[in-house]
């Protein structure tokens, strides 16, 4: 049985680290062993049970609050697609281009986690190989974002800066990253990420990480490949709750929906805050301080396991 303070502090982490590029499967597993919360350690690795039902609401709120947030540019993105439809054509259109490379993109994960997540759960899904994945993620966006070649990285703008007004992007910012996605990045390499987005799977690897690195070495900025990166995981994450969510209505979501609920409204409220901070973040910074984090959480779990004799 889940608490409301356990709720709470996954709802939390959840909100957080879905979107920082630092693994949100990860540090669940993590958190929950630093704490000692076994009960829910086994509830993730098993096929059924009232813990997957609340990481399925907390998937959700998290979704709704990338949603929310990019509200604007889904529309655009939308009608794009649509128009596309209707006209047989992407060329010329950067709104109508971008919804395709999400469908490209989106496809591979979602295949892949819809017949292996449980399989990689159960077996991946512990504090030792969260561990050693977190580390490895680490590496890969400190290596990943030393590659990107420096002139690329501290490039000035030569276009008027986009805004953040009030809780959205403005109509610049979202213009400006459907014309250099469009720009950049081709179906084929759509399809990489797409493929990259496979490593979210194992607990420790970020999806927003990784997505970012494979932007980045297509040739987009922080900033482009971060919104694209928000954008991917969107539809990932809100199709993988809808999958599962007759996990939290059946039998499995009795007797904890209070809690699950609150998990819910706190992962909805920090995710919401999160991506307004990184938007803004990844205009001028870069992934280092993320993979030293991951590093440095690694090596000091690793380091908390063998003092308390875990491994």
């Amino acid at each position: 049985m889940i608490t409301f303070l356990q709720a709470i502090v996954l709802g939390l982490v959840q909100g957080v680290t879905e979107l920082f590029p630092i693994s949100s499967l990860g540090h669940s597993v993590l958190i929950a062993n630093l704490f000692g919360w076994n009960n829910l350690l086994k509830q993730e690795t098993a096929k059924e049970s009232g813990f997957l039902s609340f990481l399925v609401i907390l998937h959700l709120a998290t979704a709704i609050a990338l949603l929310i947030f990019y509200r604007q540019q889904w529309i655009r993105i939308i009608k794009g697609f649509f128009r596309s439809l209707r006209t047989k054509k992407v060329d010329g259109d950067n709104d109508a281009k971008l919804a395709w490379l999400l469908v490209t993109a989106t496809i591979p994960a979602g295949l892949f986690g819809l017949i292996f997540e449980h399989v990689l759960r159960t077996q991946f899904a512990k504090p030792i190989f969260a561990i050693i994945f977190i580390t490895i993620n680490g590496i890969i966006l400190l290596k990943g974002d030393k590659l990107v070649k420096k002139g690329q990285i501290s490039r000035p703008r030569n276009r008027k800066q986009a805004a953040t007004t009030g809780d959205n992007v403005d109509e610049l910012a979202i213009g400006k990253t459907s014309r250099m996605v469009s720009d950049h990045l081709s179906f084929g390499k759509a399809l990489v990420i797409g493929v990259v987005q496979i490593g979210a799977l194992f607990a420790g690897i970020s999806r927003s990480g990784i997505t970012m690195i494979a932007g980045l070495r297509s040739g987009l900025d922080h900033e482009d490949a971060a919104r694209f990166s928000f954008l991917l995981a969107t539809p990932i994450i809100l199709l993988a709750g809808l999958y599962k969510l007759h996990d939290f209505i059946g039998s499995n979501g009795a007797g904890i929906r209070g809690q699950v609920l609150a998990g819910g409204v706190v992962a909805g409220i920090s995710a919401y805050l999160t991506v307004r901070y990184l938007d803004k973040y990844f205009r001028t910074r870069s992934l280092r301080p993320f993979g030293m984090y991951c590093i440095t959480i690694g090596v000091f779990m690793f380091l908390l396991g063998i003092y308390r004799g875990h491994f």
